[in-house]
Formats: C-alpha cells, structure tokens, sequence
C-alpha cells in the first residue's frame, strides 16, 4: 500500500480512537510507519538522501519497539503494509503533521490520566514523536537542497 495512504488511514484511526489504549495503540503505529517509510526512502530514495532517510527508520524504530506486544491485538501493524512511496515530499509532510497529532492526543492523555505507567508511556510516546518529527525535518531540508542542486 502506498505510504501516503497508510498515513491517512493512521489519522483516521487515531481520530477515531476513544479509549487511552486505542490513542497509545496509534502513537506507535505511527512511529513504526516512521520506520517503514525511513527504511524504505534509506534504500529507494535520492542518494542524497538515504543517510538521512536511515536516521528516521531508527528513530522509528527506538520509538515503536513496544508496539509489537500490543499491535497484535490491535490487528497487526499497519506499516508492514507499505510498499510505495510515490511522493516523500508529500509523503514526509503528512507524516509529520501525523507525529504532531499523535503528540497533541497524548498530551491530553497524560494529563487526564491518574496511572502511572500509563503516564510515562505518553511521555515516552511524545518524545519519539518530537524526535521523529526532528528526524522529518532534517531528511525535507536534504531534499530541498538536492531540488536546488545543492551539496546536502
């Protein structure tokens, strides 16, 4: 499935979910798609590019390492079923817009939650998210400079 897709049907999860495990379950399908589109940009994207690419599919994967565990239950990850990306401008951008939502709904998770644990895994979940979000940032300024004919 092609990325940008994946990423609609991730926001569209997350808007969707209702209870604090659902909004958890979507924060790490979010940074696992992360990984994915990282791997999969490190290995087919510009050359330019690649370094940059692989430092977001770790970032990803640090980020989703729990999700294993609860994916499982949830149907499985989503990202495995990525196999394009048409568009990584288009596809990068949305997944960042997608790290900031997933980093909005934990906020208000950890603040309205009274567990512990769960607490810290929100805090956990916005800081892969922020990192990620880094990540993105750094792999569009390399394609913007590889636009430009630019030494990245």
């Amino acid at each position: 499935m092609e990325a940008a897709r994946l990423i609609e049907a991730t926001r569209h999860a997350l808007a969707q979910a209702r209870t604090v495990q659902d909004i958890v379950v979507e924060a790490w399908q979010a940074q696992a798609l992360a990984e994915a589109v990282g791997s999969h940009l490190a290995v087919q994207g510009p050359f330019e590019a690649r370094a940059a690419a692989r430092g977001l599919s770790e970032a990803g994967c640090r980020a989703s390492g729990g999700l294993c565990r609860t994916a499982s239950r949830a149907g499985g990850l989503r990202a495995a079923q990525l196999t394009e990306v048409r568009d990584a401008w288009t596809v990068l951008t949305r997944l960042a817009e997608l790290l900031g939502e997933v980093g909005i709904a934990l906020v208000g998770v950890a603040c309205a939650c009274e567990e512990d644990a769960v607490y810290w895994q929100c805090i956990e979940g916005i800081d892969a998210a922020d990192e990620t979000t880094d990540r993105i940032g750094g792999l569009l300024r390399r394609l913007a400079l590889r636009e430009r004919g630019g030494a990245a």
